[in-house]
C-alpha cells in the first residue's frame, strides 16, 4: 500500500504478486494512492474503509470474485458511484456482458497495456472528481437550508420532518429509488429559495401586504434558479418550484391545474401543510393534530390537495406508533 496525501486514491485488487506490483508501479509512478489486495474479500473491506477513487478489479479473485465486489460496490450509497475497471482474461469475453449487469465502468483485458491502464485510470479519477465535486455543491445547498430554517426559531426541525414525512406518504403510495431519494432531498431543500427573502417579511408577525406577500412566494422561482445548475437536483426542482400550487389553480408559482403539478410536489405540498398548521408561527399558535387533519381534509373539498395522497397521509396518522409529528416518521 502507497499513500500519497491528498492525491486519487486507486485500489488494485488482484491474486497475482507480479501483477499488483506492476501495477503499483506504474499508478504511484503517476502519483496516485494506491491501495492493494490479493482477494476480493479484502478489497471489499479496503473499499468500505478507504473509499478510492477508482477501482480496479480482476475478476478471476478467491473468496470473493471480481464480479460480486463490483456487485457490492455498486450496491452500497457510500461507493455506488465509485467507477470500477474489471480486469479479464483474453478467453473470458461473457465476464464484459456479466460486469455490465454487475455495474462496471470499464474493462481491461490481459495482458494489460500500461499505456491504456494509465489513460483509463487518469479518465475515471478525473470523472470521480466532477462527481465528488457535484456532491460537495449539493452538501452546500444543505447546509444552505439548514441556515435558512435557523433564520426562523418556529421553524425549527421543518426541514428533516418534511423529509421524514414526505418519504413516508411516497413509500405508502408505492414509490421507490429515485422518487424517495427525491423526496428526502426536496423535505430539506423546499424552501432554499427562502434566503432571498429579507428577515422583515419572513419573520412578519402580521398579516404581509402584497408586495410582501409576493417577494415571499417569489422564493420558489428563486430557490428553482439556485438549484438549476446541478444536475444531481434535476428531480428535486419540480419540488423546490411548485410545493406550493394547488389542484384548482390557484397555487402558485405557476397556477398549475391537477395532474400538471408535479408528482412529488403534490407529496411535499401536503406534508408540508401540515407540518405548518402543527408548528408555531409568528401569525398564530400551532392547531392539534386532528384539528390539522381536518384542515386538509377541507383543503381536499377545496381542490387544493390530490385526495388520493391526503387519503394515504391520513393513514399514516392512524397507525399505532408509526407517526410521531415531534420527530419523525417510524417506518
Amino acid at each position: 500500500m502507497l499513500l500519497n496525501a491528498g492525491l486519487p486514491t486507486i485500489l488494485v485488487a488482484d491474486d497475482s504478486e507480479s501483477v499488483l506490483t506492476l501495477f503499483v508501479q506504474l499508478l504511484a509512478g503517476d502519483g496516485y494512492t494506491v491501495l492493494t489486495a490479493s482477494n476480493g474479500a479484502q478489497a471489499l473491506a479496503l473499499a468500505q474503509t478507504h473509499l478510492p477513487d477508482v477501482c480496479l478489479l480482476d475478476v478471476r479473485m478467491p473468496e470473493i470474485d471480481g464480479l460480486e465486489v463490483c456487485r457490492a460496490l455498486k450496491s452500497s450509497p457510500e461507493t455506488r458511484l465509485t467507477p470500477v475497471i474489471l480486469i479479464t482474461g483474453l478467453a473470458d469475453a461473457n465476464d464484459r456482458l456479466v460486469g455490465i449487469e454487475a455495474g462496471a465502468d470499464d474493462f481491461l483485458t490481459k495482458p494489460v497495456n500500461a499505456h491504456e491502464l494509465r489513460a483509463r485510470v487518469r479518465a475515471l479519477s478525473r470523472m470521480k472528481l466532477l462527481i465528488d465535486e457535484l456532491d460537495s455543491a449539493e452538501a452546500a445547498f444543505m447546509t444552505l437550508a439548514r441556515t435558512i430554517e435557523a433564520r426562523d426559531p418556529t421553524t425549527n426541525g421543518h426541514c428533516e420532518r418534511l423529509a421524514h414525512y414526505a418519504v413516508a406518504l411516497g413509500k405508502e403510495i408505492g414509490l421507490q429509488g429515485e422518487d424517495l431519494g427525491a423526496l428526502h432531498r426536496g423535505g430539506y431543500l423546499h424552501d432554499v429559495g427562502k434566503v432571498g427573502v429579507p428577515d422583515a417579511v419572513l419573520l412578519k408577525p402580521g398579516p404581509l401586504t402584497p408586495a410582501e406577500l409576493e417577494l415571499m412566494r417569489r422564493h420558489t422561482l428563486i430557490g428553482d434558479s439556485l438549484c438549476a445548475p446541478l444536475k444531481s437536483l434535476r428531480r428535486v426542482r419540480p419540488i423546490i418550484k411548485h410545493h406550493h400550487e394547488k389542484l384548482d389553480g390557484s397555487g402558485y408559482p405557476s397556477g398549475l391545474h391537477g395532474d400538471d403539478i408535479p408528482l412529488l410536489a403534490r407529496i411535499v405540498a401536503i406534508v408540508d401543510v401540515y407540518d405548518a398548521l402543527t408548528t408555531d408561527r409568528p401569525y398564530r399558535a400551532a392547531l392539534a393534530h386532528e384539528d390539522a387533519l381536518r384542515e386538509l381534509r377541507d383543503g381536499v373539498k377545496a381542490r387544493h390537495y390530490d385526495p388520493r395522497f391526503v387519503d394515504a397521509f391520513l393513514d399514516i396518522t392512524t397507525r399505532p406508533l408509526a407517526f410521531d409529528r415531534t420527530e419523525k416518521v417510524i417506518a
